[in-house]
């Protein structure tokens, strides 16, 4: 991708998943990136895994101090924050009626809040220095709903909401914001979310039996997007939300 080498990048969950899949892509094209993770072995084995052009940051993306002082030492150690993404998310899924408020409080802290915080503290950065990019992972849920993920897809619903709302108010600062949305993915967070047994793997297959290309897909599958949306081949895209789901929702 055109532009990418040597900009620094911020991948917050990019211990493990999606995130890490991202992160060992953007290392790849020459950025050098902060990996952002609550786990510190876990930030650490994909900085190992990236070869080089990767640091681990450890914080909770909900905690404004603690995002403050690792945007801090990320630009201390690397330089300007050109992209962030916004990635770390969590959910467990039930069917809302069972749910409780300290479940909802928490589902949208990690996945709403966290991203609140992290645009407030790192965007202003990005405009003082004249430009920077911003991509969301929100989910195809937002767009589509998912049963026993009410919370979590009102709050990937908001996140796409937030990213063009953003895009418009940052547009003449020449920061580009963009959503992406993933389908079933296979992660750590699907694996604890399916469980084991015959049950996990009927839940799995009907998925797959949704979905055209009849895979569940992979980290690796949204890295390329992600770099697109940082490069300067995108330099003209704001304010979008592109599904990237094996075509399970063509919308």
């Amino acid at each position: 991708m055109k532009g990418l080498s040597g900009k620094i990048a911020v991948v917050t969950g990019g211990g493990s998943g999606i995130g890490r899949g991202i992160a060992l892509r953007l290392a790849a094209e020459g950025a050098k990136v902060a990996v952002l993770d609550l786990s510190e072995s876990a930030a650490a084995e994909t900085v190992a895994l990236a070869g080089g052009n990767a640091r681990a940051y450890v914080a909770d993306v909900s905690d404004y101090a603690a995002v403050t002082a690792a945007a801090d030492a990320i630009e201390s150690d690397l330089g300007p924050i050109w992209l962030l993404v916004n990635n770390a998310g969590w959910d467990k899924p039930m069917p809302f009626l069972k749910t409780d408020q300290a479940l909802w409080d928490k589902i949208i802290r990690i996945n709403l809040y966290g991203p609140l915080v992290t645009h407030h503290v790192i965007c202003p950065r990005m405009v003082a220095q004249g430009g920077g990019r911003v991509v969301n992972i929100s989910s195809d849920a937002a767009r589509v709903g998912t049963s026993d993920e009410a919370v979590y897809s009102a709050c990937k619903g908001g996140l796409v909401a937030f990213t063009k709302s953003m895009a418009r108010e940052l547009a003449r600062k020449n920061v580009l914001l963009n959503a992406v949305c993933p389908g079933p993915t296979n992660t750590p967070m699907m694996a604890a979310v399916l469980g084991a047994g015959d049950d996990a793997v009927k839940w799995k297959d009907a998925m797959v039996r949704g979905i055209p290309l009849r895979r569940m897909g992979e980290p690796e599958d949204y890295a390329g997007i992600v770099a697109f949306l940082a490069s300067d081949d995108a330099g003209f895209i704001t304010g979008q939300t592109l599904s990237v789901s094996g075509g399970m929702n063509m919308i």
